[in-house]
């Protein structure tokens, strides 16, 4: 919440929290397959790059 709070004095709030919560599940995804043996499929690989892809057009919004 901090880094948030922190994001919030550079970044307009739909941008901060758009990023914040992609940057979660993208990193969730990522964990499980990494450190649970969750299944690696296309369409999932896919979805995250598209995840990942959408946080750093947003970016380059601002």
């Amino acid at each position: 919440m901090w880094l948030l709070a922190q994001a919030l004095e550079s970044v307009p709030l739909g941008v901060a929290y758009a990023v914040w919560t992609g940057i979660g599940t993208s990193g969730t995804a990522t964990v499980g397959i990494l450190f649970f043996q969750e299944r690696v499929t296309l369409l999932r690989i896919v979805c995250i790059a598209g995840i990942v892809g959408t946080i750093i057009g947003l970016g380059l919004t601002v």
